[in-house]
This record gives structure tokens, C-alpha cells and sequence, in this order.
């Protein structure tokens, strides 16, 4: 029986964090953190708390409109 451990360390995309998911997005998409903020209507803190990871889990509002601002969508976010 797998564990959430060797779940978590099987798929190779897993090995990112959320917020460097984020951050590869949001350069690719050539924008600034406070443009990305802008665009998703959230806080600039609360983008640079999730990038670097002091944000671990944002909610799902908050990941929605990032990957509005971004135009992508949360599977293409997390299949990254």
C-alpha cells in the first residue's frame, strides 16, 4: 500500500512547489509579481508569500484567480 509520502514522491511534477509552479508561469507569461497580483485582483504580498513558499497551502480562491490572471487553468497549473 502506498502512503501520501510515496505518492507525493512518485509523480515527477510533484517535486515543485506550488508557488515555483507559480513563479515558472508568471515568467512565462512575462509578468511581474505585482502585475500577476494586479491581473488576479489579490494581494502582491500574498503572491510573494506563495512564491516563496511561506504560503504552503493557498485556497482555492486564491489559486483561482492566479491562474485566471495567468490564463491558464489550476490542472495546467498543477500538471506543470
Amino acid at each position: 500500500m502506498l502512503t501520501g509520502q510515496h505518492l507525493h514522491s512518485m509523480g515527477k511534477t510533484d517535486q515543485k512547489t506550488i508557488g515555483a509552479k507559480i513563479k515558472v508561469w508568471r515568467q512565462k507569461r512575462e509578468l511581474t509579481q505585482e502585475g500577476l497580483a494586479r491581473k488576479a485582483d489579490i494581494p502582491y504580498t500574498t503572491l510573494v508569500k506563495i512564491e516563496s513558499d511561506t504560503i504552503q497551502n493557498p485556497t482555492l480562491e486564491t489559486l483561482t484567480k492566479i491562474t485566471s490572471g495567468l490564463e491558464i487553468t489550476i490542472d495546467e497549473l498543477i500538471n506543470t
